[in-house]
Parts: structure tokens; sequence; C-alpha cells
């Protein structure tokens, strides 16, 4: 009867271990032209990640200059430094993982500039899990529009008059068509039994950021707008990872761009130099079940306002740079509870 109680034990301890969650973390960061926009920004990319270390990087504007494959040089600088990452070859966006790739996949490849996804999968503590990194399409950037300025060239025009006027604008650009492939593949990811994680510069902003709470302000001009890409991810079942853990629109905006790059001119920063052009347009998406631990802005607590600095006075949690901010975004780092 002991031993039989001894082994039903042993198999409950067993069940209970392999039931215990796994924590990833996950930083999402748009690194400015491989971080060349900033005197001593490549070096700078490199020391952040060494510090930070997440579990996945998903990085935007990756441009393997000279066709030297940038995630590869940048996996081998952190392994000078005694950090370990693997990654794979990609254009536009880049992946790293601290833990072995098992597959690769291009969901949506460049083409003449208008974004990019790709996907790795691995596993961390037997936790199978589907990462994804995207730098969506930049023209057609209609938030601009509803600013005074035209989304593809970003001379001042006049604002437009109606939200359907905005939206129809909007789609023009190829981010709702990068964004449904995304879903597709990652639906097949989760019938697998994979955890979907996202990362991405969107740039666009979120539905949940444009309500009638934020009308009248950020120069949002009155508008309500629903978004077309995170409302296509909602209404799939993904969770936006920072506006779950901070449902409060206006203690945490959590803006991403336009950031302020100490030592550089604001005026060569923004895009509407006579617009608050603020918005949150870098992501970390998740599928549903999964917890939000904790996520904190990476960057200047500083913005770019009508081509002023500015601090932020809000609620948003900061870690700031160590020394030189190589990019004009902000970055995201979440940490993330898996069953």
């Amino acid at each position: 009867m002991k031993k039989i109680l001894s082994v039903a034990l042993m198999c409950a301890a067993a069940v209970c271990a392999g039931a215990k969650d796994t924590e990833v973390s996950v930083l999402q960061w748009n690194i400015w032209q491989e971080g060349t926009s900033v005197k001593g920004g490549a070096n700078a990319i490199v020391e952040e990640i060494a510090r930070l270390q997440p579990d996945f990087v998903t990085l935007s504007e990756v441009r393997n200059y000279n066709g030297v494959d940038y995630t590869a040089s940048l996996v081998e600088a952190l392994k000078s430094k005694g950090v370990e990452y693997h990654s794979f070859r990609s254009d536009d966006t880049g992946l790293l993982s601290r833990y072995p790739i098992t597959d690769t996949l291009t969901v949506f490849p460049l083409g003449n500039d208008h974004g990019s996804i790709y996907r790795l999968l691995a596993e961390k503590e037997g936790k199978k899990l589907a990462v994804y990194t995207a730098h969506l399409d930049y023209l057609d950037d209609a938030y601009y529009n509803v600013r005074g300025y035209d989304g593809s060239t970003w001379k001042e025009i006049p604002i437009p008059t109606t939200v359907e006027e905005v939206l129809e604008r909007n789609v023009r650009s190829q981010r709702d068509d990068a964004i449904k492939l995304f879903i597709k593949q990652a639906k097949k990811d989760m019938a697998a039994g994979y955890t979907v994680i996202l990362g991405g510069d969107f740039n666009e902003p979120s539905h949940r950021d444009w309500t009638a709470t934020t009308a009248d302000m950020f120069d949002h001009h009155g508008f309500i707008v629903p978004w077309t890409v995170t409302t296509l991810l909602e209404e799939a079942g993904f969770v936006d990872t920072y506006r779950t853990h901070y449902p409060d629109v206006l203690a945490y905006p959590g803006f991403t761009y336009p950031s302020n790059v100490p030592g550089m001119a604001p005026e060569k920063v923004t895009w509407a130099p006579k617009a608050d052009e603020r918005d949150r347009i870098d992501y970390i998406w998740v599928s549903p079940g999964v917890k939000i631990e904790d996520a904190v802005i990476f960057g200047p607590k500083e913005s770019v306002v009508r081509s002023k600095v500015v601090t932020e006075q809000t609620s948003d949690r900061f870690i700031e740079p160590l020394d030189v901010w190589p990019t004009d975004h902000k970055g995201l780092l979440v940490k993330l509870r898996i069953k």
C-alpha cells in the first residue's frame, strides 16, 4: 500500500512539474536603420540587448547593408559579451531567440519597402512558442492625415472631414494585407499547440487609443478611429499586451513614436513638425490565455512634439538607456507567463 501511495505521489508531482508556468520576456525594438542614424548607435544596440537579455527580440528596420547579414553579426557581437542568441537571415525585420530555432517562415515578404513579417518556432521549458516579427507598411499612414500631413508624402494638407475618409486612405497601405496573413498562419500555429507572440512596428495606432476619451487630445482633432490592424487582431482573439496591462489610456498612453534622440535636433526626428504626432505604434500581441506579468516602455522619457523635446508626465514606466539612444522609436519590453 505504501509503495502504491509513493508511486501515486511521484506521478502527481510529475504532473505538477509538467504544468509549471513558464516566464517569457520579449523586446520589440525599431532600431532605425540598424542604429546607423545615430553616432554610436550600432554599438548601443548590442549593449542594450546584452543588458536586458530578453528571451526574444523582435526587430524593425533591419537593412543588411553591403550584403552583411545583420542579425548574424548581432548574434556574434552579443556572443563576444557572453550572451548567446540564435537567429536567421531576414529582410526589414529580424528575430533573436535565446533558445534553438526549430523552424522559420516568411509570412509576408518584403517588396518595394511595404513591410515584412517573419516567424520562428522555439521551445522554452517545454512550451512551444511561435514568435513573429512585423514591420508594417509605412505608406498611407492615415493618422498623419488626421494631423494635417499627407501619410505618404508628409506635406501639409487639409484635415479629413470623416472617419470613412481616414479609413479609406488607411487601407490603401499593405498593413492590413500583411496582418491578415499573420492571422491565418498564427491560427495554424495555435492549432498545433503553439503560443503565439507578435512584436512589431505597425506604423498604425490602436483603436483602443483613439477613443472618445482622447478625441480632443494629441491632435486627434475630434476623431474616434477604429484603426484597421489592431481591430483585425482583436477580432481574431489576439491580445494587446500594453493596453491590456494598462487600460487607462490617459494615465498610460504608452507613446513609442517619435522618441527624443539625445544629441539630435528634434526637427530631424519629426515627420509632422507642426503637429503633436505622438502615438503608440510599436506593439507586442499574444494569443489568448497568456498572462501579462509586466510591460515597460524602453527608451527616453522625452518625446518630440511640434519639433520640441517634451518630457512625458504620465504614469508610463520606463527603462531608460544606458548611454546612447540609437533610434527615433521607443521599444517595449514585456514579461509573460505561459501555462
